[in-house]
């Protein structure tokens, strides 16, 4: 957790104030304490279980929504939780555990009790954020299917990713959002579903660019890789 973390209690107690310019730099300054290189702290348990928990909190519902949540200078506290919600859930997904076992072991998920705690959690922070499916406001849905996507890896779960399709393809067919729309057609791949039809030029040039890097980056690491370089790629 960066710095000590004694600060926490009072942010998060704020998160769910009246004001929005108080509830914003709450927020941020709370994330701040427990989001770090991708890291899942002793911390940020209790932190996603209380972010889940004020979802539904008047002051998170009604609160920033009265003009464009694209413009304002900071974005509505509803959607900031579930980004976080989502990036903290993909620094704990499957892809990352497989990751770290291959540096650390098989044994690394037994030994890193903070990830898998968070991932135990997953089908209650679940609860919380697939309400917010069918909110009013389509930036609010669309994190919100950003954040529900890597949770739906749990085993109890998995059932969810037909929903989750559905409202994938709505995302597909009305947002430009370069980020959303990666996870989405990422997600339907790796789920089975064909999502070619509803691909864009863009969608197809970044699908190219990331598949060029990629190819790069394997390039250079099977030409410079030695075990102990230090150095990142020059790209």
């Amino acid at each position: 957790m960066r710095g000590t973390g004694e600060s926490l209690p009072t942010a998060l107690a704020r998160i769910t104030n009246s004001d929005p310019t108080v509830r914003a730099a709450a927020t941020d300054n709370a994330l701040r304490e427990v989001t770090h290189q991708n890291t899942i702290y002793e911390a940020t348990v209790p932190v996603a279980l209380y972010a889940a928990a004020i979802l539904n909190h008047p002051a998170i519902v009604a609160g920033d929504f009265d003009h464009d949540v694209e413009t304002r200078p900071h974005r509505p506290t509803l959607v900031r939780l579930l980004e976080w919600l989502s990036d903290t859930s993909y620094d704990a997904d499957d892809e990352c555990v497989a990751i770290r076992e291959r540096h650390f072991g098989k044994g690394f998920l037994d030994e890193d009790r903070e990830m898998r705690a968070f991932r135990d959690l997953r089908p209650a922070i679940f609860s919380a954020v697939h309400p917010l499916l069918g909110h009013g406001n389509a930036v609010v849905r669309d994190a919100a299917l950003i954040a529900a996507i890597p949770l739906v890896e749990h085993p109890v779960l998995t059932p969810q990713r037909a929903e989750l399709v559905d409202h994938a393809r709505r995302l597909l067919t009305t947002s430009i959002d370069r980020h959303n729309r990666d996870r989405v057609l990422d997600a339907m791949k790796a789920w089975g579903y064909d999502a070619s039809a509803l691909e864009n030029a863009d969608d197809i040039a970044a699908r190219e660019r990331y598949a060029r890097l990629k190819a790069e980056h394997d390039s250079w690491w099977a030409a410079n890789g030695t075990g102990d370089y230090s150095e990142d790629p020059p790209f």
